[in-house]
């Protein structure tokens, strides 16, 4: 009964601090909304941990996790990713990487969104060299807001007339 007890303890505790470190990595799994000001849409993100934005989102209708990298051409993606969202290589691109040239392919995400903001028609490319399934969020994407940092906060605007998804 003793060890009963102490193996329910242990994995309480395992889950409490599974949860714990995953809010630690991706403190944005709910994305503040603001509504802002004239009619403007904004979301505001905390930085983690780490000091990188780290946000749950959607890529057509599928919930995904991003790494904002205004780095980044485009939105990159894994192509485990890319396979599960049921996306198709396009053209194959010689990429530069953090790592070197890699081989990519081009492909187009129908809408793309991170809390209540979207962007349809948006370059991305699919990268059979990443591992994980963070997908980098890049300025494909970001180009298309107005952003801005104040210590661990990002606030990301969107314009009235911006582009929206699907709801």
């Amino acid at each position: 009964m003793v060890i009963a007890a102490w193996v329910l303890l242990a994995g309480l505790l395992t889950m409490v601090f599974s949860k714990v470190l995953e809010r630690q990595h991706n403190p944005n799994q709910q994305v503040q909304i603001n509504p802002g000001n004239n009619g403007f849409r904004e979301i505001v993100l905390q930085r983690n941990r780490l000091g990188h934005y780290v946000a749950t989102g959607k890529i057509n209708g599928t919930e995904v996790e991003f790494l904002l990298d205004t780095g980044a051409t485009n939105v990159a993606i894994p192509q485990q990713v890319a396979t599960n969202l049921g996306l198709k290589r396009g053209v194959p691109l010689a990429t530069y990487t953090a790592n070197g040239i890699v081989q990519t392919y081009a492909t187009t995400l129908d809408y793309v969104t991170l809390g209540s903001i979207s962007a349809t028609g948006v370059s991305a490319n699919i990268n059979p060299h990443m591992t994980g399934n963070q997908i980098l969020l890049g300025m494909s994407f970001l180009k298309q807001f107005e952003l801005l940092q104040r210590g661990d906060q990002l606030t990301i605007r969107s314009g009235k007339m911006s582009h929206t998804g699907p709801p």
